[in-house]
């Protein structure tokens, strides 16, 4: 028997190992090849930035300020690659200062080695240089939210009140004025609150700049925030002097009958009216009715104020009748329809009123209250129309209605009522 040797046939053996190699690398190709795959809004960082600022200068991104990445790399290493991993930057140093181009470089440094590329699209940022601008703006507040019920809100103070902005002369030229923003939702005592800077236009849209700095530093804006409780009160009216002979004043009434007052909690407190003085509203020799709008802000008591800046201005109502008379200002909408034809219906002017006068003692006169005793009789209005009817008013003994009055009424004929649905058929 021949005893066999490793050395024989040397030229068949490499073959071999080299067609095993090649298979190998097929079947590992087939099971794990190299593939792409695309990361969206990938940030691009810029590097040496101060080769433009330490010339005075500023830089401003045209467009955004990021790229879409695509990788190349085997299967299994693009199952493991996320965009966190993806380092995009542009050097300052390789800018076109014709085009404002940079090149966008694309490495991914926790998996060096480990794919064949990434490219950026667009493959380059462009930058915008400009000369710095500065503006100095004073700030405002603005809010969102709501106070607590039964608050509202005082004074805001701003601190610091002026802010100063720097960046492109372009950008810095488009800011009109600086908001600090506040929420106050739920507030019910004074209190300091931190602020958010916002920049807007003149035509009230938002500038948002990453390029545009301040001098606000780590300590903010800071608005003191003024929380006032408040209450309705009643406005008291007198008169002064005395009417014309034989007449007296007999109501006086305002609009509005109350107002909103607001103050610290322990001046509000021992307020419950709004007192005017009598000299106001003066009645010597006066025998009709008097209209005056009076001014209530400077009769408020000290540390308090209407809630309502423009809400000052009353308008108040005296009424002048001879001794023995009483008028009555009475809503249509209160009278009694008696009598109403069935295929009518009646209609009247919205809040329209009509006044009654009567005489007697002024006992009774004090006392009188029509509110169940006004009624018209519609017997005699069987046709569609608009009429004058005359107005009947039941008074006690001892009251004489002294003017005959009629109410504008529009009577018009009933819509006819429609069944909706279908009938039912048979079949």
């Amino acid at each position: 028997m021949k005893k066999y040797k490793f050395t024989r046939n040397p030229g068949l053996k490499l073959l071999a190992f080299v067609f095993a190699a090649f298979l190998w690398l097929i079947v590992v190709n087939i099971d794990n090849p190299v593939s792409s795959d695309t990361y969206l809004n990938v940030p691009v960082t810029i590097v040496n930035e101060d080769i433009i600022t330490q010339e005075g200068n500023v830089y401003q991104v045209v467009g955004d300020q990021s790229a879409t990445v695509t990788v190349y790399a085997k299967r299994q290493t693009l199952q493991d690659i996320n965009a966190d991993d993806i380092v995009a930057t542009a050097d300052i140093r390789e800018m076109d200062t014709d085009t404002g181009l940079v090149p966008i470089k694309v490495t991914i440094p926790e998996y060096a080695g480990d794919y064949e590329s990434a490219d950026a699209s667009p493959r380059n940022l462009q930058i915008r240089v400009e000369k710095t601008g500065k503006k100095v703006l004073s700030l405002t507040v603005e809010h969102t939210g709501t106070q607590r019920n039964g608050y509202i809100l005082g004074d805001m103070t701003v601190n610091p009140e002026q802010v100063t902005i720097t960046g492109s002369e372009s950008m810095i030229e488009r800011v009109d004025r600086a908001v600090a923003s506040i929420n106050i939702e739920g507030i019910s005592k004074d209190s300091d609150i931190e602020a958010t800077l916002v920049l807007y236009d003149a035509d009230g849209n938002e500038v948002t700049n990453s390029q545009i700095s301040n001098n606000l530093g780590e300590d903010g804006i800071t608005v003191h925030v003024e929380v006032l409780p408040f209450k309705t009160v009643p406005v008291v009216f007198s008169t002064s002097g005395t009417p014309a002979e034989g007449y007296q004043v007999t109501e006086i009434t305002s609009e509005p009958e109350t107002v909103q007052i607001c103050g610290k909690s322990e001046d509000l407190a021992d307020v419950a009216e709004v007192v005017v003085p009598a000299s106001q509203l003066s009645v010597e020799g006066a025998n009709e009715r008097m209209e005056k709008t009076v001014d209530i802000t400077p009769y408020l008591p000290d540390g308090i104020s209407l809630v309502e800046e423009n809400a000052g201005n009353v308008l108040v109502t005296v009424v002048i009748e001879e001794e023995g008379t009483r008028s009555v200002d009475f809503m249509v909408s209160s009278i009694r329809i008696n009598n109403l034809a069935e295929n009518l219906q009646v209609s009247y002017e919205p809040d329209a009123e009509i006044t009654f006068q009567f005489s007697g003692s002024d006992e009774l006169l004090d006392v009188l209250d029509i509110t169940n005793a006004v009624s018209v009789d519609l017997s005699g209005y069987t046709q569609p129309g608009t009429y004058d009817v005359p107005v009947d008013v039941n008074v006690p003994k001892g009251i004489t209605l002294v003017n005959n009055v009629t109410v504008n009424l529009v009577l018009e004929e009933k819509q006819n009522e429609t069944v909706s649905g279908a009938e039912n058929s048979s079949g």
